[in-house]
């Protein structure tokens, strides 16, 4: 046993939970938006509760040991040295990846993407008023890999300007390894294509797996890239809404900030500010207890995939715990598959092609950050429905 015990059952029905309180029927189990069903870590509650306390809730500053806090964090675990001076905070990633979208691309430019990916990705780029641009992935065994081809054709095309990577990629539980990125860079940089990087889920990594932040991979890369990330998921504090834009480009930096401004996104919450300090600072040991039960998890899910519903096929899950698994032998859609889970079932899950209609279609993305016993109910009534 740990430290941290993950296997505590929390009611967050009634708590204006995104995830709990939208399916309105009773007895629903949510395992689909990505936040998990464990409470933040020790450290992240008290600096929350120690601000609470102070009662007054103003404008918020951000001091330097914020900036501490993320150079220190990601010097020690990933060997990044980042600068003060290239961090620009907001408000989330999602509001992160649009302002640097508009930063690097102008209306009618090609933003290209590795699909199936993150739904908020497409939105992102068409409300920049760019056009999406997708390279597909391969599968290629229970795992993805770049179509590298297709890619370098798609970098090729003059209207393409920027490629949004995801890294680690959701939901497809790849961690790029050094070597992807550096031919993804490589293969950019030959056909003057920015990169933006969201690494929001870089901190949740399974065993065996190494995360290489995408700016670490040349100083020449650094250079030309915009990184994206927050302890929002890793640590589950999305509510408190803060993130980072790393640019490490000044010229870039500056029209970043710029962008942030015309959004109105450039003031945070003060909870956000202490929350990120303690979780960086003060909450490492949970970080690698947590990344041990979600890797239980997985393998739990998968090996009662594999006995009770052969045929049906659990993906590599190299990091995030957003698993990503094909129903082929349903023989329904995607759509059709998650309406019969939740009719039937009682079970919530997301339809694979809400990442890419293509792509996605043909398989689901199951949210694996619950207690066990929550994990095994959801299984339980998945295959009862499919029996």
């Amino acid at each position: 046993m740990g430290r941290y015990n993950f296997d505590i059952i929390i009611n967050r029905r009634g708590t204006n939970s995104v995830k709990w309180d939208f399916e309105k029927e009773d007895g629903v189990i949510p395992m689909w938006v990505a936040d998990m069903d464990f409470q933040a870590a020790p450290a992240i509650r008290k600096a929350v509760e120690d601000r609470a306390k102070h009662g007054i809730f103003g404008y918020a500053k951000v001091p330097d040991s914020y900036y501490n806090a993320i150079t220190s964090w990601f010097k020690r675990r990933h060997n990044w040295a980042i600068e003060k001076e290239w961090i620009v905070y907001t408000t989330g990633v999602i509001p992160a990846i649009s302002a640097a979208i508009k930063a690097l691309a102008m209306p009618g430019e090609k933003v290209l993407i590795q699909t199936p990916v993150y739904n908020c990705f497409f939105s992102s780029i068409r409300n920049q008023g760019c056009e999406v641009q997708e390279s597909p992935l391969k599968r290629k065994g229970d795992t993805y890999v770049a179509d590298w081809d297709d890619f370098e054709r798609k970098c090729a095309d003059e209207k393409t300007t920027v490629f949004l990577l995801c890294n680690p990629h959701n939901p497809a539980g790849r961690v790029w390894t050094k070597e992807e990125l550096t031919r993804m860079w490589e293969i950019c940089k030959q056909h003057n294509v920015a990169v933006i990087s969201d690494e929001i889920h870089c901190e949740l990594v399974m065993p065996g797996n190494e995360f290489t932040p995408f700016a670490t991979v040349s100083e020449d890369c650094r250079d030309n890239c915009i990184v994206l990330n927050s302890p929002t998921k890793n640590f589950n504090i999305a509510g408190l809404q803060i993130a980072n834009i790393v640019c490490a480009n000044r010229q870039w930096r500056r029209r970043v900030e710029r962008v942030i401004n015309i959004f109105e996104v450039c003031d945070v919450n003060p909870f956000g500010i202490d929350a990120l300090e303690a979780a960086y600072n003060e909450s490492e040991d949970w970080m690698d207890e947590l990344n041990r039960y979600l890797f239980d998890n997985y393998q739990f899910l998968k090996s009662t995939i594999e006995k009770e519903l052969p045929g049906y096929e659990v993906l590599k899950l190299e990091g995030t715990y957003l698993v990503w698994m094909s129903i082929k032998p349903s023989g329904l859609t995607s759509e059709q598959f998650t309406e019969k889970l939740v009719k039937e079932g009682k079970v919530l899950i997301n339809s694979g092609t809400m990442y890419g209609e293509k792509t996605g279609e043909g398989y689901v993305r199951i949210n694996i950050a619950c207690p066990r016993k929550t994990l095994e109910e959801g299984l339980k009534r998945i295959i009862r429905v499919l029996k």
